[in-house]
């Protein structure tokens, strides 16, 4: 059985760092891309970034490029968002997602994912 779990929210203040994790016990890594969505009160999901595990290949929001990095741990069936310079305008319910790869691709939308975690909060507040 597959399941996303997620770890490392909390509350930190404007420019801080926090690392998430998600633990995926059961998953093939290299037949699916991982990351993460975030969803702020009153918003809808969006996307924030993921990563291939067979080739390594990420991708990033604008908002958080150059602050937020993706990796992934295969060996230990891991990914994690390290997320540094942090703003208030980060602050949401992050969630880690799975698609499967189908015929080489992926989308990486709300309406792709194939597993969703429970979620994680993440306040940036002075």
């Amino acid at each position: 059985q597959v399941q996303l779990v997620e770890s490392g929210g909390g509350l930190v203040q404007p420019g801080g760092s926090l690392r998430l994790s998600c633990a995926a016990p059961g998953f093939t890594m290299n037949h699916y891309a991982f990351g993460w969505f975030r969803q702020a009160p009153g918003k809808g999901r969006e996307r924030v970034s993921c990563i291939s595990p067979s080739d390594g290949n990420t991708d990033y929001a604008d908002s958080v490029k150059d602050r937020f990095t993706i990796t992934t741990d295969n060996a230990k069936n891991t990914v994690y968002l390290q997320m540094n310079s942090l703003k208030p305008e980060d602050t949401a319910v992050y969630y880690c997602a799975a698609e499967l790869v189908r015929a080489g691709s992926y989308y990486w939308t709300v309406g792709s994912i194939d597993y969703w975690g429970q979620g994680t909060q993440v306040t940036v507040s002075s």
